[in-house]
């Protein structure tokens, strides 16, 4: 592993790649960056959860999985309306039924009410228009992430946290396929608490066991079966 002022950087195949990423991401469990005096200006609790779910795993392929999760990653964030859990279709809807209204309390002679309830109307068609254009766009973002720019450049991720991005470097006959995965801890305390516990990692383990994605299926198929307990952090990471 190279570290730099950019971050911790390894080079090697898919399983190198893999466990680079779950080295840092148990390095910032175990520091805890919830809850660690380091933390403790800065809700990281999601930012996490994020990078936990983007980093690339050992059953995934760069192609596919990473790709897909990164065009996610990137995407146009969620507008007033999706956010409620509304459609355009249904916002539409909505602003029909409150034009309507505004009509009535017009001919009731409730001019106020009525002012109020197109103006209800009015945010409603826009908020449609909001949430179609922002579905729209992750079309095309989509589209143009997965076929176009992961051709030119490198599977990123970005948030308040983690900084990352993986380039697949030339093939050869020896090694197979080759990739370049680099990450940097964006707060410069926990950057540095994370490279110390990466030097105890290189210490203390002897090797580390890449997770695995497990399969219950089989097990909940045989009647009577129970899916073998999940391990804590240590025991599925590594051998002491």
């Amino acid at each position: 592993m190279e570290e730099s002022i950019s971050g911790f950087k390894v080079r090697g195949d898919w399983g190198d790649i893999v466990e680079h990423g779950e080295r840092i991401t148990r390095a910032l469990r175990e520091i805890d960056v919830h809850a660690s005096e380091q933390a403790a200006d800065t809700d990281y609790t999601g930012a996490f959860e994020e990078w936990d779910e983007w980093r690339p795993k050992a059953h995934e392929t760069l192609e596919s999985d990473v790709s897909e999760k990164t065009a996610d990653q990137a995407s146009v964030e969620e507008g007033k309306g999706e956010k409620a859990g509304k459609g355009p279709d249904e916002d539409i809807k909505t602003a029909g039924e409150k034009l309507s209204e505004s009509y009535e309390q017009l001919e009731e002679d409730e001019a106020g009410a009525a002012v109020d309830t197109w103006k209800e109307s009015i945010d409603y068609v826009a908020r449609a228009a909001d949430s179609a254009g922002r579905k729209a766009l992750r079309r095309v973002e989509d589209t143009v992430y997965q076929n176009v720019m992961t051709q030119l450049a490198p599977y990123y991720f970005d948030n308040e946290l983690v900084s990352a991005n993986i380039q697949q470097s030339a093939r050869n006959a020896d090694n197979g396929e080759q990739f370049v995965f680099e990450i940097n801890v964006n707060d410069d305390t926990l950057k540095e608490a994370v490279s110390d516990r990466l030097a105890e990692y290189e210490d203390e383990i002897d090797r580390w066991h890449v997770e695995v994605e497990k399969d219950t299926d089989a097990a909940e198929a045989i009647e009577g079966a129970e899916p073998p307990p999940e391990p804590d952090d240590n025991s599925k990471s590594t051998t002491n």
